[in-house]
């Protein structure tokens, strides 16, 4: 399934835009949350829509409850005839809170090939999204030692492993094992010890990945793998 900013930026009726933003909630809801969460997914409401009396009218896809609005099981089952193959609130609201974070990486290369990731969980590629987003992780983090920390970084490895020869760009940094590149990330200031673990944890779900075996991984899973990534590298080291 695409993500709720994909769907929303479609050429669709009024009534079924609503209704994806209204797939997103575990619960009824108001009229002003509707506007936000489209908001959130890169989509302004016009000020022109009655979304009270589209809903209304949409033949009971959608209902007024004492709380608000909210999708019928007809209205769940209209956007599946669409092409929306899950309308997961839980699923929606991952693929919304991870563009979210998405929107705060601004170097542009790092920006599209996270998006990518992203578009992969969202269609349930679970593996390739992992893959692809430790790739991509790996690359900003190779930038930013070149860019800033290749001495320091030099005479770590020197001191880790006397027959390394010093790295000079980001080629050089790829001959280190990615574990043992991480290890020398902490000492010189470029990460911190928890991120260091968090992103190892990473690392070893990106190997579980990238080659065929029996490991099983769902959509909570890649989800929490790519927030760690999100916060802990795409953002900080993307501006």
């Amino acid at each position: 399934m695409g993500g709720l900013k994909d769907w929303l930026h479609r050429e669709l009726q009024v009534r079924d835009k609503l209704l994806l933003v209204l797939a997103t909630f575990e619960q009824p809801v108001k009229v002003v949350d509707v506007r936000s969460r489209a908001e959130e997914a890169g989509f302004r409401i016009p000020k022109k829509w009655n979304i009270s009396d589209v809903l209304g009218r949409s033949g009971g896809l959608a209902i007024r409850v004492p709380l608000g609005w909210e999708l019928t099981d007809t209205g769940k089952n209209h956007l599946r005839n669409l092409g929306v193959t899950s309308v997961s609130p839980a699923a929606m609201q991952v693929a919304a809170d991870l563009r979210q974070h998405l929107a705060k990486v601004k170097n542009s290369t790092t920006h599209a090939f996270v998006e990518e990731a992203i578009k992969c969980h969202e269609a349930k590629l679970y593996r390739a999204a992992v893959v692809m987003s430790w790739i991509a992780a790996v690359d900003v983090l190779y930038r930013d030692v070149v860019a800033n920390h290749l001495a320091a970084f030099n005479v770590e490895a020197k001191n880790f492993n006397a027959k390394w020869k010093p790295a000079v760009n980001e080629d050089g940094l790829a001959r280190m094992g990615e574990a043992d590149f991480l290890d020398r990330l902490v000492p010189i200031g470029v990460i911190g010890k928890n991120v260091k673990e968090e992103l190892a944890k990473a690392l070893k779900l990106r190997n579980g990945c990238g080659h065929p075996n029996s490991l099983k991984i769902g959509q909570n899973m890649v989800a929490s793998h790519l927030e760690i990534l999100l916060l802990n590298v795409f953002e900080p080291f993307s501006a």
